[in-house]
């Protein structure tokens, strides 16, 4: 029998409940892994919520690092023993599941298992937003909204790093704090301060080239007045709720802007292009472009505490359980 959390319906942090069930071979094409440590992430809450699609009874979670136990039929790229991490199928809050081959990447063994099961969902997502969906480089101007946030962090390091100058929004000073050794050059409180007056004070008016938004409602529309003419307003999550529906013609009143809704799950799904990021992601860290701290760790049964403080917005970084 596994140890397993599970959510028998939508709702609050309370529905989450340890439960064991029975785990069978790994199946053809299938990898049966043993979890040292899961990723905890907001789309974990989502999903929980019903705000995205799930069925329940759901076992939540996208993101783990641990050890193959098995291998199935036609699976050649691993064996028994390798250490690996995965982003993508749903059901990580277990102490060991089946996951197909094809979301695996193998883990280096420069990175511990809690690196692996926070790096792939958070690192993944920032490769995608600074390199594919606005390439960021020297000179640009950036805007990185939860900037003390595990994905948020990642993101001011980064964008430092391949020459952007960064600011980034926070909830108090602790997190101002931070987000400034992560990287940004200027912070703001947003719920303090009238942030895009902020921005254009701190860019002497010109504004920035992009805006990552992993906030949502509480930080639309303000955002688009952060940009430059034909600036980029990129949303990637809704911490505090989805941006509502909104006439298009806005972005041209605002400067011919740009706006994008990607997820990392459309652009992983080409087997190439995911060992392509992370690669990447890789890259960047042995050259201290960014740093996978050492995360805050819960047991597994702990999870709905987790999802409370999550939802609370009284965390900071990156977070895993451990089976």
């Amino acid at each position: 029998m596994v140890k397993i959390i599970l959510a028998r319906g939508p709702g609050g942090p309370e529905v989450l409940e340890p439960a064991e069930v029975e785990l069978l071979p790994p199946g053809a094409g299938e990898v049966q892994v043993r979890h040292r440590a899961v990723g905890v992430n907001f789309i974990d809450v989502y999903r929980r919520r019903g705000l995205y699609p799930a069925q329940f009874p759901l076992v939540p979670g996208h993101e783990g690092a641990g050890e193959v136990v098995a291998v199935g039929a036609s699976v050649t790229d691993f064996k028994a023993g390798d250490r690996v991490a995965y982003v993508g199928p749903i059901g990580a809050y277990c102490a060991a599941r089946n996951v197909a081959a094809s979301a695996l990447v193998k883990l280096p063994d420069a990175f511990s298992f809690e690196a692996g099961a926070t790096m792939m969902l958070k690192g993944l997502t920032a490769q995608y937003l600074l390199r594919r969906t606005f390439r960021v480089g020297e000179g640009h101007r950036v805007l990185v909204h939860a900037g003390a946030g595990g994905t948020g962090q990642l993101l001011c390091s980064w964008a430092r790093a391949l020459g952007a100058f960064v600011i980034a929004t926070v909830g108090s000073p602790a997190k101002a704090e931070i987000a400034r050794a992560a990287g940004a050059h200027a912070t703001i409180l947003y719920r303090d301060e009238d942030f895009p007056a902020r921005v254009r004070e701190i860019t002497k008016g010109e504004l920035c080239h992009v805006v990552y938004d992993g906030v949502g409602a509480a930080t639309f529309p303000a955002s688009l007045d952060c940009l430059a003419p034909f600036g980029f307003f990129v949303s990637f999550g809704q911490a505090s709720g989805p941006i509502p529906p909104f006439d298009l013609g806005l972005l041209a009143q605002k400067g011919s802007l740009y706006a994008a809704r990607p997820s990392l799950f459309t652009h992983i799904a080409d087997r190439r292009v995911y060992e392509e990021m992370f690669a990447d992601l890789i890259a960047a860290a042995e050259q201290g472009f960014v740093r996978f701290e050492s995360p805050q760790r819960f047991p597994l049964d702990q999870a709905a505490a987790v999802h409370a403080a999550l939802e609370s917005r009284k965390t900071s970084g990156a977070m895993v359980l451990e089976p």
